[in-house]
């Protein structure tokens, strides 16, 4: 058991780490509850790209929308702890534009990066994405998240009036959502960057 232990907070530290999602901000890629794998590896040798669907730490002044704690008791939070249980507490979004993107809402009712229009055949509805107009050039060391429900999610255009201008720090990223390991019927690897192929870089 102590060998699983420490193995087990070695994967979470380095590797991967196993989530749980809180909200209905990235259905229908993900949905309530949903069990998910992230990985740390890939940030390694990289870094964070366009349409990664990355989990990352709450940034300040953000409302509190992390899910409610899951019953269990203190095992069961020790076992999120150490890696063998899925965690929750952080949000889940989908990178929209990396440093020194420009990002425009809306071209023709689609996001624009760059100047490219973006198909994003993975949104609950499309029209939502045009509620809230914006123009914006993302920071360096910077990232511009939104969720893929853009009408119940409240992601980066809804805090245009924070401190960085609504965009997240690339530093709070914890890991690229991987796997949907449950249920079991919609189990496989979570698509991410192949609607933006065609952006430049700015």
């Amino acid at each position: 058991m102590v060998g699983a232990i420490v193995l087990a907070v070695f994967l979470k530290t380095f590797f991967v780490q196993a989530f749980y999602i809180p909200s209905a901000s990235m259905e229908p890629t993900l949905r309530v509850d949903d069990k998910i794998v992230v990985q740390k590896l890939s940030f390694w040798v990289g870094d964070v790209q366009r349409g990664d669907v990355v989990v990352f730490d709450q940034p300040r002044g953000w409302p509190d929308t992390a899910a409610p704690e899951t019953p269990g008791g203190i095992a069961q939070h020790l076992l999120e702890k150490v890696g063998l249980a899925p965690s929750g507490g952080h949000l889940i979004k989908r990178v929209i534009g990396v440093g020194g993107d420009r990002v425009v809402c809306c071209k023709d009712g689609r996001l624009a990066v760059n100047g490219t229009t973006i198909d994003e055949t993975y949104l609950a509805d499309r029209t939502s994405t045009a509620r809230t107009r914006f123009d914006i050039r993302v920071p360096k060391g910077r990232l511009w998240v939104m969720g893929d429900n853009r009408g119940v999610s409240s992601a980066s255009p809804q805090h245009m009036a924070d401190p960085g201008g609504g965009s997240v720090a690339a530093s709070l990223v914890v890991g690229k959502a991987w796997l949907l390991l449950w249920p079991s019927e919609r189990a496989g690897l979570v698509d991410g960057t192949s609607a933006f192929r065609d952006v430049r870089a700015p």
